[in-house]
């Protein structure tokens, strides 16, 4: 296993126990409880716990696939897809979040989910909803759902986010799918590959891309993984962005698979 992996994993472990200790001792109620509405429309408190723990159980199956006695639960995963390919994401979280169990079956399935990726071969992929998936991909790909979906239900409950230099993760996904935000969107990718310099939670500077880069995107680190989650309008950062590819991405920035969303409203 490799010590990128292992950071992943410890990190996206740290994650999602903060997360838990945040919900761990709400009530049922929609009043800050676990019925309480978030900004997803439709999607309470629970229903946000309960994707992340869909999401991290039919990981643990996908990686599991990869052994031909579990070939056939990933299997059914995917047929369940087939069948209805624009709501079963939304009905697996739906059906979870009814279970009185649902934070137990969270607990298990992020150690299952950790205990699965680091049983993956060296080089080894996992198949996916879109492309097959390495194992740091699934941790950081988990990484970034887990804290998106955090700062939903910290809204959701009025309470502050404190962000860590754990959000590289997201930072650097959000680069790497700046392609795939305008492929998303039946765009043409722009050619310039552009120079990012994003300053971390902590006050370090992180950057991607040549310094000769014509074009170049600065500002805070929070602000493009707020963005690239789709959890801010782009009026509302600090990001300045020279050049026109790169202005283009911070419209479309997306970097979680799906349907192109449509963002959250300017708040002026």
């Amino acid at each position: 296993m490799s010590d990128l992996l292992e950071t992943l994993l410890a990190d996206l472990a740290a994650e999602g126990e903060r997360l838990r200790g945040v919900v761990a001792d709400l009530g049922p109620d929609a009043d800050g409880g676990w019925a309480t509405p978030t900004p997803a429309p439709g999607w309470t408190v629970a229903t946000q716990v309960a994707h992340l723990a869909w999401t991290d159980e039919v990981a643990v199956l996908a990686a599991g696939s990869l052994d031909p006695a579990g070939k056939a639960a990933w299997d059914d995963v995917v047929l369940g897809a087939m069948a209805d390919p624009d709501g079963f994401v939304d009905a697996g979280a739906h059906a979870l979040a009814a279970d009185p169990d649902l934070l137990s079956r969270w607990d298990a399935a992020r150690v299952g989910l950790g205990a699965a990726l680091r049983a993956l071969p060296a080089g080894a992929k996992m198949p996916w909803f879109g492309p097959p998936m390495s194992a740091a991909s699934m941790a950081t790909a988990r990484f970034m759902e887990t804290w998106a979906h955090a700062l939903d239900v910290h809204e959701a409950l009025g309470l502050p986010t404190e962000h860590s230099d754990r959000i590289r993760h997201v930072a650097h996904l959000a680069v790497r799918t700046r392609g795939y935000s305008f492929a998303n969107r039946g765009r043409e990718v722009p050619a310039a590959e552009p120079r990012i310099e994003l300053v971390a939670p902590s006050g370090e500077t992180w950057t991607w891309g040549s310094e000769d880069a014509e074009e170049r995107l600065t500002g805070s680190a929070v602000d493009l993984c707020l963005l690239a989650t789709q959890r801010v309008h782009r009026a509302d950062t600090d990001l300045v962005a020279t050049g026109p590819g790169v202005d283009a991405w911070l419209d479309i920035a997306q970097c979680f698979a799906g349907p192109a969303g449509v963002g959250r409203e300017a708040r002026g």
